[in-house]
């Protein structure tokens, strides 16, 4: 995989080296700052500082409640979310459909699993006004609430509602309609975001190890045949996506051939890459039985 990675780097970045010969506007990298998906990520990282500050000092300096390890996972996820949305990856990728399907991999497959395997749901807490915290504990014991979670993680369904986001956004006619609408393509990061967070916190905390590795397997299985089909396709099926190819060096075919290998290869390496690491900790751990034994801890 990190071959894989490094040649694709290295030949997209000399197509952009040509770009900057030839077409100036198409090398320009500027950042993002679309209030929409700012806003959010700002308020985040500001309310798990001050929860996390917060705790520590609440505890007496003994961090419980908080620990340097799952605060650096969750920063080492934020910051991935802010390179995925906020950087210049993320204006270059609506001209090269490439580099927006590496967005995408590090939305679904980096960092929400980080924000995951973080739990930083008891430090945003804290970074909270005290009523509006207690307001939110109050609904979160809701039974309609719990009931609703509780459905929502299930493993079946997590896998399925991920699956039923990456397939239904990479339909080409809804695809490219998100490069032509903001708001569209505002609710496409939405939703593969929050499916995955919901998919990755089902594999991880909610559902047995075997069982994860399961799901995390057919999840491989079909992000890698959809990726594949797009790699395969005998023609252009982006054609909004791929329009400005030729500025970086590449033709359209090859911009979308280039996209769907970086989600048949790279992309399923990481979901089967977690199915055999949660497959090998329940096979190393099946003789101490039981449900505990069985979850990832």
């Amino acid at each position: 995989m990190p071959t894989i990675v490094a040649a694709l780097v290295l030949f997209l970045a000399a197509g952009a080296a040509a770009a900057h010969e030839t077409q100036p506007h198409a090398s320009t990298f500027v950042w993002s700052f679309d209030r929409w998906v700012v806003t959010p990520i700002v308020v985040a990282g500001l309310l798990y500082a001050f929860g996390s500050f917060r705790l520590w000092r609440r505890r007496s300096g003994s961090g419980r409640g908080f620990t340097a390890s799952s605060g650096l996972v969750w920063w080492a996820g934020w910051l991935v979310l802010v390179a995925a949305l906020v950087s210049p990856l993320h204006f270059i990728g609506e001209h090269l459909f490439a580099l927006h399907m590496i967005e995408h991999e590090l939305v679904m497959a980096v960092s929400a699993p980080l924000f995951v395997l973080a739990r930083p749901v008891g430090v945003l807490f804290w970074g909270l006004p005290r009523t509006i915290r207690r307001l939110i504990r109050r609904a979160m014991k809701e039974e309609v609430v719990q009931a609703a979670w509780d459905w929502l993680t299930r493993g079946a369904v997590a896998t399925l509602l991920h699956g039923a986001a990456i397939w239904a956004w990479h339909a080409p006619v809804l695809f490219d309609a998100t490069l032509e609408d903001v708001t569209l393509h505002r609710l496409q990061h939405l939703s593969f975001f929050m499916t995955a967070l919901l998919f990755w916190w089902s594999m991880l905390w909610r559902s047995d190890r075997g069982v994860a590795a399961w799901h995390l397997f057919l999840t491989m299985l079909h992000t890698s045949a959809l990726g594949a089909l797009i790699a395969l396709a005998p023609r252009v099926v982006y054609p909004v996506q791929t329009q400005t190819a030729p500025e970086w060096g590449l033709t359209q075919l090859e911009d979308q051939q280039l996209a769907g290998m970086l989600m048949w290869m790279p992309g399923g390496i990481v979901y089967g890459g977690a199915a055999l690491v949660l497959l090998a900790l329940w096979i190393s751990n099946s003789s101490r039985g039981g449900l505990r034994a069985s979850r990832f801890r």
